[in-house]
């Protein structure tokens, strides 16, 4: 798409509707995300399109379908993940999409979708990485006759080397190129997928779509190294936690040791309580917070010509294992995911964005000029990938890709996971109980990143290898 001619938000855009087919089991116009927009001189912003919990002119005494708990294995770590009807939220992706396009694009949604289109129609053969997400997701994608058949067609979830295709998907994609985002809110797309949902114990109502809409948030802004940290605003929780480590690693001297890192994604953890939940939906809550403190997801990075930055980060939570007949649409399960519900499933009032941990995030120099955008995937483990990442690049002076593909740590429920490689001695000797992974794995994120050096203006770009991630230069 940049070179055909569009800018970096067309470019992101593309990329976009095309993971809703090469990664379908993540992301898809079932899912919700946030877009940021930075660099070449505009007015830094954000647009929400995530997840808002269901419910709106239900009766609250109406039955509810079960959650259905899937077990997925990392291979060194196991998540407990909640799938079904009920845990489907009211989605965002087709608002954002048209959204987006209407504000900053200057490629017709049309051409951004065809590519899309055409491979959900043709079909996209599943490479080592493609097929590991199939693998472990095998409890859910086999947890429904409609899954079943979009994901497991022979019986066995496809496998590597063997083709996704959907070309109920590709209608899909095509219809929100030519009528936009209406049909997905209050026409006939709207209304398959609130019956089949309603059918099988789901509470997301017709009011709940037709009451949605992408919202233009201001990032939140935060200093680091005498640069500008620009990333995801409340309601959700990922980039005011995120603003937060950063800037108590401000407050260090020199290149951060990895103990100083996990100190401070303690630190940041420590403050994910009820009351700062409830606090995310006030309004200036972040500037607040972060005042009185300091005194399965995808993601795609775009920069153009002209310096102008998007990063944008979707999720279907890992889907509900439901797919809408006749649409192709895999709905989230994003009101079904631990992480985002510690004070309990389901208590969050209809309408209200879910907290999410997903933050794309810019950062620029003291002159205003991008030096990375950057954002990942990883659930609850969002933050603390992009941290790593931007201490790697800022602090050590590293690429864009040896940052990302430096080990990682992470810090949950007071233990911290590391790849090989991180100087996990450093970590026991604080005190900390270590699960050490054989390998680098996608539990700890996937981080898409681009870094320009303020001295030449060259870029360098990374996808992460976790991920089987790419960069690709116009």
């Amino acid at each position: 798409m940049l070179r055909e001619g569009g800018n970096a938000v067309d470019a992101a855009l593309a990329a976009m509707l095309m993971s809703w087919v090469s990664e379908p089991l993540l992301t898809g116009p079932g899912a919700g995300g946030y877009l940021l927009v930075a660099g070449a001189g505009v007015e830094p912003a954000l647009i929400d399109f995530f997840v808002a919990a269901p419910g709106a002119g239900r009766s609250p005494s109406a039955a509810r379908g079960d959650l259905e708990a899937v077990e997925v294995s990392f291979g060194d770590a196991v998540q407990v993940f909640h799938v079904g009807a009920a845990s489907c939220g009211a989605y965002g992706s087709p608002a954002g999409v048209v959204a987006a396009s209407e504000r900053w694009g200057s490629v017709p949604l049309e051409q951004l979708a065809a590519p899309a289109a055409r491979a959900a129609r043709d079909g996209v053969v599943l490479n080592h990485e493609q097929a590991y997400v199939f693998t472990i997701l095998d409890g859910i994608l086999r947890s429904s006759e409609s899954a079943r058949a979009e994901f497991a067609p022979g019986g066995a979830v496809l496998r590597e080397g063997e083709t996704f295709r959907s070309p109920e998907l590709a209608e899909t994609i095509e219809r929100l190129a030519a009528d936009g985002a209406a049909p997905f809110y209050s026409g006939d797309i709207a209304d398959a997928v609130v019956a089949f949902l309603e059918a099988d114990g789901g509470v997301l109502t017709h009011e709940d779509l037709r009451s949605y809409a992408a919202i233009d948030r201001a990032p939140v802004r935060v200093g680091y190294r005498g640069r500008d940290v620009l990333t995801n605003p409340p309601p959700s929780a990922g980039g005011t936690l995120l603003g937060l480590a950063l800037a108590l690693l401000d407050r260090t001297d020199g290149p951060p040791e990895i103990d100083e890192v996990v100190a401070v994604m303690e630190a940041a953890q420590e403050q994910r309580t009820a009351e700062f939940l409830e606090g995310l939906a006030v309004p200036g809550f972040a500037d607040d917070f972060l005042a009185s403190r300091l005194g399965s997801t995808t993601h795609i990075s775009t920069v153009d010509s002209d310096g102008l930055a998007c990063s944008v980060t979707c999720t279907n939570g890992e889907g509900c294992g439901r797919v809408v007949p006749g649409t192709g649409i895999h709905v989230n399960n994003i009101m079904g995911e631990e992480d985002l519900s510690p004070l309990g499933f389901h208590t969050a009032p209809p309408g209200r964005r879910m907290p999410s941990m997903m933050a794309p995030t810019a950062v620029l120099g003291g002159d205003g000029e991008l030096e990375l955008v950057l954002g990942s995937a990883g659930s609850n483990r969002i933050r603390s990938a992009i941290l790593q990442t931007i201490v790697g690049v800022v602090d050590h002076g590293l690429s864009a890709a040896e940052a990302v593909g430096a080990p990682r740590a992470h810090l949950e429920n007071n233990v911290v996971y590391a790849e090989p490689g991180v100087p996990v001695d450093r970590l026991r000797s604080s005190g900390h109980e270590i699960v050490g992974f054989r390998e680098p794995n996608l539990f700890f994120g996937g981080v898409q990143a681009i870094a320009r050096d303020a001295r030449t203006g060259l870029l360098s770009g990374a996808g992460d290898p976790r991920r089987g991630g790419a960069a690709a230069a116009a």
